[in-house]
């Protein structure tokens, strides 16, 4: 089976060290919770789902999810062919909260997407196929800094020229956490004035941390489900995150879908971030169980766009 992303679970393996431990972030004068107008012992809580663009199933699943505000969230990769569908339903539902999943990878066996910039150009993007590479570490090997910023500029402009207003940035499969390409991450988005996902607890890693402003907004604890979590256990790793949030900005990552013909065929012969997967986080997400343990734990739901709205303020 291969693995989403080296690089990802470095990152996630990081932020669930961060969920227990005060030690890693450096302080700030106001939490984040405070800064964002509620009160410090606040739990804060971003879900987001990632992957708008893939397929018809993914857009499909994921804006219903908006729309019944069970998500707060969503980002969207523009390489690929459902794109259209999202930038049409952005004109009419203008004020959605939807980020850029800045994409420089396609994973999948038989559906598989490039560049957005000119290929002459980023040539170190694309795999012998002439499609993106399909996994982090080989874009970290082969492709050059520059390329990769022209690839990003392309992605964001064009996701400008249809209309969409970005709450945010982050990075698919996490390449753009690597220490070679996190710098042109904060640069663009700082350029463009978006918010980023990253986290306080990167503050650990020299690479990363003098890219990192206090002002800047981030999760202190980050959780998604990995493929070390059995199905059968997928409810229980979702509400125990609920009940264990501590006081803060925390966010859920989920990839919403339908199980059906076409997500199956996207995703064949490759079960992790598949169709069964993400059929279980959105029938999860909109659980009885699930929306309950949200108003039992007194957690208090907010989306990217407050964040983006936050930092233009200056505050």
């Amino acid at each position: 089976m291969r693995q989403r992303s080296s690089i990802l679970v470095w990152l996630v393996n990081l932020c669930l060290v961060a969920a227990i431990s005060s030690g890693l972030a450096f302080s700030q004068k106001k939490s984040a919770a405070e800064r964002l107008g509620f009160p410090p012992d606040s739990r804060l809580l971003i879900i987001h789902a990632d992957d708008l663009g893939l397929g018809h199933g993914v857009n499909q699943a994921s804006l219903t999810a908006l729309e019944k505000r069970v998500i707060t969230t969503g980002s969207i990769m523009l390489p690929c062919p459902w794109f259209t569908e999202v930038s049409a339903y952005v004109k009419g539902h203008p004020d959605v909260d939807l980020g850029l999943h800045l994409t420089l990878t396609s994973e999948w066996k038989s559906y598989r997407w490039g560049p957005l910039a000119s290929r002459k150009e980023v040539q170190g993007l694309l795999d012998p196929a002439g499609y993106f590479w399909k996994d982090s570490p080989l874009v970290v090997k082969n492709a050059r800094p520059e390329e990769v910023e022209l690839e990003l500029r392309a992605q964001i402009d064009t996701a400008l020229r249809a209309g969409i207003r970005p709450t945010h940035l982050d990075s698919h499969m996490g390449t753009l956490f690597s220490p070679s390409f996190f710098p042109i991450y904060v640069k663009l988005a700082r350029e463009y004035g978006l918010p980023f996902l990253a986290l306080r607890a990167m503050t650990a890693s020299p690479a990363l941390s003098a890219h990192i402003k206090e002002a800047d907004v981030f999760p202190d604890a980050l959780f998604m489900a990995t493929e070390s979590l059995k199905s059968e256990g997928w409810i229980d790793f979702y509400l125990g995150v609920i009940r264990s949030l501590k006081p803060g900005l925390s966010e859920i990552i989920v990839h919403l879908g339908n199980d059906d013909a076409e997500l199956q065929a996207i995703a064949e012969d490759h079960p992790a971030f598949g169709s069964a997967w993400r059929q279980r986080d959105f029938n999860i997400m909109t659980s009885p169980e699930f929306q309950n343990a949200l108003k039992e734990n007194h957690i208090i739901l907010i989306g990217w766009k407050e964040i983006k709205k936050l930092l233009a303020t200056g505050n």
